[in-house]
């Protein structure tokens, strides 16, 4: 069982306790470095040998201190010597070693100090050794963990996009605002593209032209003219046309086709053209269009659309695991043949020209530019493995065997469907030009011939086998809209509704969750999925709503996926949300092994592991009766446990729930209400130690509000605020001001446990609050809590029952009644009474720290060692109860619980006999 990072770095730091006096290379080399792999829970042995025999440069005999063949090399130094010197002896055995057994890192240590070099990137990382926990993740490779990274977008790129939302600005800032804006600056890009491309010819003829204009508010309108030379052919044109216009070539494409008023030039505007002018477009990205697009969108729009534009980087994290790898694998394997290479080059060859990529919310087309363009790079690559003396005089324009009619795509926007074709021709003639290069000949397709297919409508009504029959398409990738069910429109709602077809319920899914549904019942043979979404599908409610459908209603299984990590836009005013990327087959044509990508930091590079199959909680699956397993909300415990319920939710349109300000200036006002003032905790309040005040009026007497104007002025705003509600349940409570809606009001201390909390934390931070505090809706309380419960919940065991199946806020933890709480497997037949020490050590820790915050507390850089020590305890002991061998990682620890449910719910899913229908015919 591989474990997690989290117990990796803690045994990183206990081995630097335990050897920061270590210094003699041949008296503790071998233990050093026993224990050093045990770190990662791996027997050195079965990977490593010590003083391995090798022959040196000049031909004497060496010995290296540790090997690994085809992984490692260590050269290990008593403390202080030259680390330099060591490097150059370990590079010297490499010159007399097999190619399979050749390493990939480099290791040189004089016990308090590292230095790892990877050969492969060059990358090389030196660290003291008390500084290992900050850098053991460097040392993946030992569990089999490969630091997957993927390209990120050109810096080039951005600068673009930021030239072309200076100039947006100047022109909307004079009232040139909306759809003509939108068309006007993606008509501008593309001139600046082809200026430096070589679509426009000669080189620099529209930067010239425009200089060449006096200056004026006309530009714009000489401008307009242009663009209408650009939608007309050649032969079409008036004899009498400018001469510096004539040189401009026809575009097809529908870029330049319809008629939009010119803007009005002033000086700052053709400044900031010109200033875009000066900027070398050659090695800008199509897929800045994407970028263009989202920038000049109104932000309230882009939210409603659900519009996150897509890095580079990111879209590559999708289409490397969908289908690159296996076709750069496929071609590395066809050019190590001895026999028939020639022949299954070309046949591999014709394969990359017949596939089919389908992106059903397309947006600017990002996905399926990048797609082209990696597909042709390895084609290009193809080209050069099969071209020989006799092939470089063929015709180039017959060689290249892929183009943009490959490329299927929907759109519910008809301006960003326009885009997407024009951005893929553009990345077209890139390729063209790269191809021209390598091979000496002109290869250029201006006009245009081909066209994508991207259709403008709803992807969600429309039929996409009309638009690419589905044993047609290998790859439906993309990007959908993510919204959530509470920010849908009606009309979006009922089209969720309608195609997961849940019942009468509806369900709470996601916007993007129809898109994977509509895909899972479109793809057939050898159709392989990647979508990117919001994290939410992947844990919390959405999990036992969305994933049986796509199990067993569409017949599909995850072939590879990306755990949770931040996903990122180009454009300004960057969209940053937590999501996942996830690769579904059809269960027919599933893979012997599942590729899943894992983030220890959100904004960082995954790790690469392989697993036999992934459940929805993405990692390793459960399974009942065959089926997969999801945990569905539960009204009440099913596990034992005494019920947990939510605080106050008083609906008062901030009338009574006051902050100390407030309560302050009320004071001054209505002194005598002192007594009807109670501390108010939110999770967020009770976490930084702080409090908000509540006006609790349910006791009042009316002979005591008669005496109190201002209280009586609230009272009298709540019971409007709620008679003009569009809830029929809110107004029927305008009866009733001085009750909240919910209204939980303890009298005894109660476990406050916090709705949301930072994911950086090891564990939620909970504890008691007593009266007169009240509880708001964001805490869940449990009344008469004994010290056993304290200690389960804040365990180890129930964190990572959280962390993998409860729902998420981004990525902080969103605490669940229904999920967190009354699924949570408890140990069974366990003494549970035994736990309460370890619950009184943590108390007691915190009570070393007076004035400390739980914030303070359980921040993960600043946590206390008593505390901490504590609360390992408590997580040793409560493991202990489920299993008497502990956990080695939090999957190892949630995936023993996951098998406690199973046992759990095997009886609620017990069938139950049907009830006979009475017959309807009449008597």
């Amino acid at each position: 069982m591989r474990l997690e990072w989290k117990e990796i770095r803690s045994r990183a730091a206990t081995f630097a306790a335990d050897w920061k006096h270590a210094h003699y290379e041949k008296g503790e080399t071998q233990s050093f470095y026993n224990a050093f792999f045990q770190i990662f829970g791996v027997e050195r042995r079965r990977v490593a040998v010590y003083e391995h025999s090798v022959e040196k440069l000049g031909g004497n005999q060496g010995f290296i201190d540790l090997f690994w063949p085809g992984t490692l090399i260590v050269e290990q130094k008593s403390k202080g010597r030259d680390l330099f010197k060591a490097e150059q002896q370990a590079l010297d055995y490499t010159h007399r070693l097999k190619d399979a057994e050749m390493p990939r890192f480099i290791l040189v240590c004089d016990f308090q100090t590292f230095k790892l070099t990877d050969l492969d990137s060059g990358e090389q990382t030196a660290f003291a050794l008390q500084d290992l926990p900050k850098h053991v993740e460097k040392f993946g490779f030992i569990l089999g963990r490969q630091t997957r990274r993927f390209k990120d977008q050109d810096p080039v790129n951005i600068k673009a996009a930021e030239l072309v939302g200076a100039l947006h600005d100047e022109i909307k800032a004079a009232g040139y605002t909306g759809h003509k804006l939108e068309v006007f600056l993606t008509r501008i890009v593309f001139c600046l593209f082809a200026d430096d491309t070589g679509i426009f010819e000669p080189k620099d003829i529209f930067w010239d032209w425009l200089e060449s204009l006096p200056p004026g508010s006309d530009v714009g309108a000489r401008i307009g003219r242009l663009f209408e030379v650009l939608n007309t052919p050649e032969v079409e044109r008036q004899s009498t046309l400018d001469a510096d216009l004539a040189r401009f070539p026809y575009i097809n494409g529908h870029l330049f086709e319809e008629y939009i008023p010119a803007p009005s030039f002033n000086d700052s505007m053709t400044a900031a053209l010109l200033n875009a002018c000066r900027f070398d477009w050659t090695p800008i990205s199509p897929a800045i269009f994407g970028s263009l697009f989202q920038s000049v969108m109104d932000p309230k729009e882009r939210r409603a659309k659900g519009a996150h534009y897509t890095t580079e980087k990111n879209i590559m994290k999708v289409i490397e695991p969908l289908f690159l790898d296996d076709l750069r694998e496929e071609f590395e394997r066809l050019k190590a043949l001895r026999t028939g290479r020639r022949q299954r080059l070309e046949v591999f060859h014709e394969k990359l020209g017949r596939l089919t990529f389908f992106d059903p919310a397309c947006g600017c087309g990002n996905f399926l530019i990048i797609a082209y363009r990696e597909l042709r790079l390895l084609e290009i690559e193809l080209l050069k493995e099969l071209r020989d003396n006799r092939q470089q005089e063929l015709d180039v324009q017959m060689i290249s065997r892929i183009d943009v009619d490959q490329f299927y795509g929907i759109e519910f926007e008809e301006f960003p469907a326009r885009i997407a074709e024009t951005a893929l021709w553009m990345m077209d003639h890139i390729m063209n030009t790269r191809l021209s290069l390598e091979f000496g000949q002109v290869f250029v397709r201006i006009p245009l011939q081909k066209s994508p297919h991207i259709l403008h409508a709803d992807a969600l009504e429309v039929d996409w086998e009309d638009l690419l029959p589905p044993e047609r398409c290998s790859y439906v990738l993309g990007n959908p809209p993510f919204i959530g069910a509470k920010y849908q429109s009606t009309e979006q709602r009922a089209q969720v509704r309608r195609i997961a077809d849940l019942g009468k319920s509806g369900g709470t899914l996601d916007y993007v969750c129809a898109w994977f549904i509509k895909a899972g019942e479109y793809a057939v043979g050898s159709t392989r999925i990647g979508f990117v979404s919001t994290n939410s599908i992947t844990q919390g409610e959405q999990v036992a709503q969305l994933w049986p459908v796509l199990f067993d209603r569409c017949k599909l299984e995850i072939g590879f996926a990306h755990r949770t990590f931040a996903w990122g836009s180009d454009a300004r005013g960057k969209a940053h949300v937590h999501v996942v990327i996830l690769g579904l087959d059809l269960s027919s044509n599933i893979r012997a092994e599942t590729r899943l990508f894992t983030y220890s930091k959100v904004d960082g590079e995954p790790d690469e592991t392989r697993h036999r199959s992934l459940s929805p909680y993405l990692f390793d699956s459960g399974r009942l009766n065959d089926q997969h397993l999801v945990v569905r909300e539960e009204s009440r415990p099913i596990n034992g446990m005494p019920r947990i319920v939510s605080g106050c939710q008083p609906i008062d349109n901030g009338n009574y729930v006051l902050s100390l300000e407030e309560k302050q200036d009320f004071l001054q006002l209505e002194p005598n209400a002192v007594g009807l003032i109670r501390p108010y905790y939110s999770g967020k309040d009770y976490i930084e130690g702080e409090s908000r005040f509540v006006l609790a009026l349910q006791n009042m007497s009316p002979q005591q509000a008669r005496k109190l104007p201002e209280v009586r002025r609230r009272i009298e705003a709540v019971r409007k605020f709620r008679s003009e509600s569009l809830r029929a349940a809110t107004r029927a409570l305008a009866d009733y001001p001085t009750k909240f809606n919910v209204e939980i009001l303890p009298t005894e201390p109660f476990l406050a446990v916090p709705e949301v909390s930072s994911e950086r934390r090891d564990y939620i931070p909970i504890g008691w609050l007593e009266p007169p505090s009240i509880p708001s809706n964001k805490l869940r309380i449990l009344e008469n809590a004994k010290y056993t419960e304290f200690a389960i919940l804040t365990s180890a065991a129930h964190v990572t029952w959280s962390r993998y199946i409860g729902g998420r806020l981004k990525s902080d933890f969103s605490y669940g009644i229904g999920l967190n709480y009354n699924t949570f497997p408890l140990p069974p037949k366990a003494d549970l009474s035994k736990l309460e020490p370890y619950a009184q050590a943590i108390l007691d820790a915190r009570a070393n720290h007076p004035g400390a915050t739980l914030a303070d507390l359980y921040d993960p850089d600043l946590m206390p060692p008593d505390l901490r020590k504590a609360h390992r305890d408590n997580d040793r002991a409560v493991d202990r109860l489920y299993r008497r061998s502990g956990f080695d990682s939090d999957r190892e620890r949630v995936e023993h619980l996951f098998a406690l449910y199973e046992q759990m719910v095997k009886p609620l899913l017990a069938k139950k006999p049907k009830r006979k229908r009475r017959s309807s015919k009449s008597t």
